[in-house]
């Protein structure tokens, strides 16, 4: 017999998490140059950009004077060069993709439109980084940087178009507007290009000196679709357009421009050759935008969980400060001390929305430093595959076919203990660089749309709660933390790079990937092993819920609907929609829990945690871990059950499925307990053929044979919640308890 006591009282969160805390769980504790970014950052964004919005420079939708600020402070400040190679006057080396995430995610703690502002210039420049020749590197990125003692230019700043202006805007970033033609070519000169364009909804574009321009060839002497850079001094016409009416982030300008330019086909990015006389660009539109929005959409993500980890301190102060000022009220009382928060509704929506953004947090950070690691891989395939001179995507496709079966066979061996598996050929496949691009690339193809999708669309979800917890005080000018402001604007950042449907169905291609589902295999594993040893997580619960999403999706892929129609299948959106929803609870739950281990392991070491606290911090985040996994259990319960039951059809008395029923034999046996239950078993054992209707919940039933394993995954997965709510308690008496500062620390 299990006897259960009373667990003793654990240590609390004393403070909100600083620095020290979150230079550990995002893994930049030993990059001095990257916390002085961050630094400098949140200087900028609570210092000019907050005051800019308590001014009320959201209210206009130019772009003014008191707007354009911003650009000399992200000069100043660092944030202009964080995204610049170093060769061409930027400063950071190896993260680059985790460094801007960050300086989004502290620009977006106050305004998310300021932090577009600061990272559009990036967004302009990513065509060019990612597949530009190294002229159009050099000449691009070392203008956009700020200047240096003794220089008097100005720096450039861009503008990225690939929108069109409607009724065609976002119908698919296939379909191009955009059209360029051979405007001139002399036999052995370049030849000249025209490029008219007309774009929608374009940031930056108010202070643009140059544009990077999705297009499509109009003549037969060009083939095909490419990105080309426009300058504000080429020939032609460059109109920057009418300002967007926005009703949010309105710290960036946005305008609908219009392009008619004559440009050498030097402009055209990647370059280019000539074949029998047509010009053929090295790299089309859309292989440049995936290079370009694979990374950017992350920033975009953090920047909607920025917001919701900003509502934390506004709320609390809101709760706890709601009825002081009347009658009667002593300081020291409960009421004057707890305002709301004696009220536990209070407290556990609260704790959701911490959970939400911690969630959201981890995912994006994860997938930041993905990114990163990947980054040396694709350049040495890259390079590998210039030596062999395989070009062209169908190529290095079928390149990549034995690259894809070896990796396979190196995440097999690297799932067993080094006792049992062969060392040899482990060093061989771990030497092979593009074993290692392949397996990274399977989980940047998921993880990228997941952050996308889930950050923006459940976040917004969550910063709708915290409005609702300010009462009429979340949806004026005023609010602290500029709540309302921060709600509408995460509504326009679920649409940028693509809206959910976009992020859905790649995900609903890439999450089939047989390299990822070997490493979610194995990260079922982990989180077994972890639950093991720190169950309060949650990590066996979400352990079971990925066991159960994966049992659905494998069942799913092979299944067919009650009309005999394949399930899983490419316009089937009913059901990998929701699939790939469900997975994205899941991705962000694991990283988070993640990131709380990683908290316990390193923070010792920190001189400022291990001095006090930490236990608090690390008990803290492990309830909110345990929370929101149980959120995400039940999401993914409720969605698979959903998918697995929904395309039956259920059964009706035309159907012999009587045998799925009460026996007379047990009808009569039960009768003696149940008196009048055999008159149910007598009416279910007529045939209902010449008869109006069976009585009522006679039957027929559903048979859960074919689905048996299912049931028993969903009634373990139910069992593994226990705990959950006990841990939500502690989160939330933690709230009541934790100390905030008298004010913050920017403007309202």
């Amino acid at each position: 017999m299990t006897i259960m006591t009373k667990p003793e009282t654990q240590a609390s969160l004393q403070t909100l998490p600083g620095d020290d805390v979150r230079q550990i769980m995002w893994r930049y504790a030993d990059r001095f140059d990257i916390q002085m970014v961050v630094q400098s950052s949140r200087s900028v964004a609570r210092g000019i950009v907050a005051q800019l919005v308590a001014e009320g420079a959201r209210n206009t939708h130019d772009w003014t004077e008191a707007k354009n600020r911003m650009f000399p402070a992200f000069d100043q400040s660092g944030i202009t060069a964080a995204g610049l190679d170093p060769e061409y006057g930027g400063f950071l080396t190896g993260p680059r993709n985790l460094a801007l995430s960050l300086v989004a995610f502290e620009l977006a703690w106050v305004d998310a439109g300021a932090a577009t502002t600061s990272l559009v210039n990036n967004l302009a420049l990513g065509p060019i980084v990612e597949r530009g020749t190294t002229e159009q590197k050099a000449r691009y990125m070392s203008a956009c940087i700020p200047p240096q003692p003794g220089e008097t230019r100005q720096p450039w700043r861009g503008a990225f178009a690939l929108t069109e202006p409607i009724p065609y805007v976002g119908v698919d970033t296939g379909v191009l507007g955009g059209k360029v033609r051979v405007a001139k070519w002399t036999e052995g000169a370049e030849p000249m290009l025209q490029v008219e364009k007309r774009g929608r909804f374009i940031t930056n574009m108010a202070v643009a000196n140059f544009v990077t321009a999705a297009v499509e060839s109009d003549d037969p002497r060009l083939k095909g679709t490419c990105m080309v850079i426009l300058e504000e001094s080429d020939p032609g016409i460059f109109d920057r357009g009418a300002p967007t009416h926005k009703l949010v982030h309105q710290l960036s300008s946005t305008h609908d421009p219009i392009f008619n330019l004559t440009v050498p086909a030097s402009r055209i990015i990647g370059g280019y050759t000539v074949q029998n006389g047509v010009i053929v660009p090295n790299y089309s539109h859309g292989d440049i935008i995936e290079a370009v929005f694979a990374r950017t959409r992350v920033t975009v993500g953090l920047m909607t969980s920025a917001k919701l980890l900003s509502a934390v301190e506004p709320v609390v102060r809101y709760q706890r400060g709601r009825f002081r000022g009347g009658a009667g009220l002593a300081p020291g009382s409960p009421r004057y001390d707890l305002g709301l928060q004696q009220k536990e509704d209070a407290l556990h929506r609260l704790v959701d929305i911490w959970a939400s953004g911690e969630a959201g947090s981890s995912l994006g950070f994860e997938t930041a430093r993905l990114f990163d690691a990947w980054e040396p891989y694709v350049r040495r395939k890259e390079a590998l595959f210039a030596e062999q001179g395989i070009t062209g995507a169908r190529a290095q496709m079928r390149a990549l076919r034995q690259p894809r079966a070896e990796a396979l066979e190196y995440l097999a061996l690297l799932g067993q203990p080094p006792a049992q598996r062969n060392e040899v050929r482990f060093a061989e496949l771990d030497a092979n660089p593009l074993v290692h691009y392949v397996v990274q690339e399977s989980l940047a193809n998921v993880l990228c749309p997941a952050c996308k999708l889930w950050n923006t669309g459940h976040g917004t979800n969550m910063l709708r709660e915290a409005v609702s917890l300010m009462g009429g005080y979340g949806i004026t000018e005023d609010c602290p933390g500029f709540l309302g402001q921060k709600w509408m604007d995460a509504q326009l950042e679920a649409t940028y790079e693509g809206p959910e449907s976009v992020q859905r169905r790649q995900l609903s291609v890439t999450m089939t990937d047989d390299l990822f589902l070997a490493q979610y295999r194995q990260w079922i594993t982990d989180m077994r092993h972890i639950g093991a040893l720190r169950p309060a997580t949650g990590a066996c619960a979400l352990a079971t819920a990925m066991e159960l999403w994966l049992w659905t999706f494998m069942h799913l892929r092979d299944a067919k609907d009650a009309d005999g129609k394949a399930l899983y299948q490419s316009q089937r959106h009913g059901v990998t929609f929701p699939l790939a929803d469900a997975l994205c609870w899941l991705l962000a739950t694991r990283c988070q829990i993640l990131d709380v281990l990683e908290l316990a392991a390193k923070g010792p070491a920190s001189p400022n945690l291990a001095g006090g606290g930490l236990e608090g911090f690390v008990n803290f985040f492990t309830d909110l871990c345990h929370v929101h996994t149980a959120r995400a259990a039940g999401e993914v319960g409720r969605i698979c059950a959903e998918l697995v039951y929904g395309y039956d059809r259920h059964p009706a008395w035309e159907c012999d499925l009587r045998g799925n029923c009460t026996t007379a034999i047990l009808a009569d046996a039960l009768d003696q307990a149940m008196p009048g239950y055999s008159m149910i078993a007598e009416a279910l054992s007529r045939e209902f053929t010449d008869q109006p209707l069976p009585p009522d919940k006679a039957g027929p039933c559903v048979c859960m044979r074919a689905t048996e394993a299912f049931s028993r995954r969903r009634t373990k997965l139910d069992g593994c919640l226990t705990g959950a709510r006990l841990a939500k308690d502690r989160a939330a008496q933690a709230l009541t308890q934790v100390m905030i500062p008298e004010a913050l620390d920017y403007p309202a």
